[in-house]
């Protein structure tokens, strides 16, 4: 079949399709017939090596698609249904056909696009893990460090959903979108914790942060309570802080919820573009580069 990923480690030139056999499913997984797979930083990451997959590998770690066959001891699904879940080892998703791993696979509602669906398991599965570990109560007041990018545009929707108040720190180009997702926008930079601490006067309960570096050491000065300080960007410096990381549920209830709210209404996966497979190195570039708004999908061809 035809896919989508690097011949080696290295940078974009190692990029290319490939003609790969059809994966066999095998116990927790199902196999799909691929209609949608979403686009994320770490597939860059993958083939550059940070992830220490080696190459040929095909990218890609979460679709939406139709199922065409079950691995061993398997059930809540069925071939027919369709689902949307993240691939095994996180890669593998930009071809005709792939793995997804069913204890993180969902049925995907007839009101939710397969390209919404594919765009939920990692940005929007990853923010609300967040917020279900922070377990912050109605009226709180959260800061999201990032919040005009792939997973801080989910975590703000959700945490207003849950009734928490947001201040959302982003470049000024996404203080609008920021705005209309109904968070707080300030802007990075020098004076950030002044700009910070006007927008939220009563202080601030907690931190989610999307950015790292320094630009985490400084928000960090918002909590004295740095259990209450969590990001997904920065493990080295969060440690060095006191504070915690994201540990991912990745499971079909969490799936299912995300899906529940996208149907609601509560929850948009913000999809900026969506191209065919066969400009996949074109839509990777643009999530490499740092400018896309929002997910970018691919989309499979048709039969």
């Amino acid at each position: 079949m035809r896919a989508y990923g690097f011949s080696e480690i290295g940078g974009p030139d190692k990029q290319t399709f490939l003609d790969v056999p059809v994966p066999a499913p095998g116990p927790d997984e199902v196999l799909v017939r691929v209609r949608a797979a979403a686009v994320n930083p770490g597939d860059w990451r993958v083939r550059n090596g940070s992830y220490g997959t080696a190459g040929p590998a095909v990218l890609g770690r979460e679709v939406a698609g139709t199922v065409t066959a079950l691995g061993p001891g398997v059930d809540g699904f069925a071939v027919g249904d369709e689902v949307f879940g993240g691939c095994p080892g996180m890669v593998g998703g930009w071809a005709e056909q792939a793995l997804v791993t069913a204890s993180f696979a969902a049925h995907r509602p007839e009101s939710v696009t397969p390209e919404a669906a594919a765009a939920l398991p990692v940005a929007a599965g990853t923010a609300y893990d967040a917020l279900e570990q922070l377990g912050l109560p109605p009226g709180a007041t959260l800061v999201v460090n990032g919040a005009g990018g792939g997973v801080g545009i989910p975590a703000v929707q959700l945490a207003r959903a849950r009734g928490l108040t947001v201040v959302g720190v982003a470049s000024p180009a996404k203080h609008d979108l920021v705005a209309g997702l109904g968070a707080i926008p300030v802007a990075y930079g020098p004076g950030v914790l002044d700009r910070v601490r006007a927008a939220a006067p009563g202080g601030v309960d907690a931190v989610f942060d999307l950015a790292g570096g320094d630009a985490l050491r400084t928000v960090a000065e918002l909590v004295a309570d740095r259990s209450r300080l969590f990001s997904v960007a920065d493990r080295p410096v969060i440690a060095e802080l006191g504070g915690r990381v994201v540990e991912r549920d990745r499971s079909t209830a969490v799936l299912a919820e995300l899906a529940r709210l996208v149907a609601a209404g509560q929850l948009d996966p913000h999809i900026s573009e969506v191209r065919p497979l066969d400009e996949a190195g074109e839509a990777l570039a643009l999530v490499e580069s740092g400018h896309a708004e929002g997910k970018v999908v691919l989309r499979m061809p048709v039969d």
